[in-house]
């Protein structure tokens, strides 16, 4: 006998939300805990290089924001250098964690992270890659959370030998991993999940 389709449904812990807010930005959700959100602040005291905001949106299909979508960043320091006990180049600005969680806005979906604008890292061969961010991205229908990389649309020179933007078959999307200048000090990074503007997301 065939068994009714609504037996076996999916249980909370497959879907990134409502839950995700909950567990790891609980002060934004309105429960206090901790005196604040990890993440929040990538900032300890005076920190080295160049100051910058980064927002975005992440966008659906239709072009529609969502608004319970949440991004986590790992990035080196002005001097790409990771604030990690297996860094063994040097040492990273004490003043800068390297790691930011933002919730989108409930009500217009942006996210925003105030940072320092990276230095360039390695690549395992050796070459230097552009000055990039790591992105992760999940929210209600992300099963698998999204990992992509914020590149800098004003660092063009390094862009274009960079061992993971060379290595793009379709060369026309690189865009979607630019992010923008808006100002001085402020870029905009936009993710879309799907369609003609796709983000590029890596299988991490």
């Amino acid at each position: 006998m065939a068994q009714k389709l609504n037996y076996l449904r999916e249980s909370p812990s497959q879907t990134g939300g409502p839950y995700v807010h909950i567990g790891c930005t609980p002060n934004f959700t309105g429960i206090g805990m901790y005196g604040g959100d990890l993440g929040t602040s990538m900032k300890t005291g005076p920190v080295q290089g160049t100051e910058i905001s980064i927002k975005g949106t992440v966008f659906d299909g239709t072009g529609t924001p969502l608004r319970d979508a949440m991004i986590e960043i790992w990035q080196p320091d002005a001097a790409g250098l990771f604030p990690s006990a297996n860094e063994t180049r040097g040492t990273a600005d004490p003043h800068f964690t390297g790691w930011g969680r933002s919730p989108g806005d409930m009500e217009t979906g942006e996210f925003t992270f105030e940072t320092v604008k990276p230095g360039a890292v390695p690549f395992p061969d050796g070459r230097m890659q552009a000055p990039h961010i790591n992105a992760w991205i999940v929210a209600r229908g992300i099963n698998v959370g999204l990992h992509t990389r914020i590149y800098f649309e004003d660092e063009a020179e390094a862009n274009v030998t960079d061992p993971i933007l060379t290595r793009i078959e379709h060369q026309n999307r690189i865009p979607t991993l630019l992010a923008k200048p808006e100002g001085v000090g402020s870029y905009r990074f936009d993710i879309h999940l799907q369609g003609p503007l796709e983000t590029i997301f890596f299988d991490m």
